[in-house]
């Protein structure tokens, strides 16, 4: 939580991040911070190209709020 905005991320919503979840179950819902941290440990097996604008979206949000604006690849 931060700036008193709380983000959860249902992991079936966003494809790559279902890619990246394989072992967690697909209603799995996490917290904002531990879904960047996700994505920046993983991003070598995200397909950039398949990413959609929701889920880019997403990635640019959690960055500004969990990752003081600043995305670690």
């Amino acid at each position: 939580k931060r700036r008193g905005i709380l983000v959860q991320v249902r992991i079936a919503d966003f494809p790559e991040l279902a890619k990246l979840c394989w072992n967690r179950p697909e209603a799995t819902v996490l917290d904002g911070p531990v879904a960047l941290s996700i994505y920046e440990r993983n991003w070598r097996h995200v397909d950039e190209d398949a990413l959609g604008a929701d889920e880019a979206a997403l990635i640019e949000t959690l960055t500004n709020l969990h990752g003081n604006g600043v995305f670690l690849a």
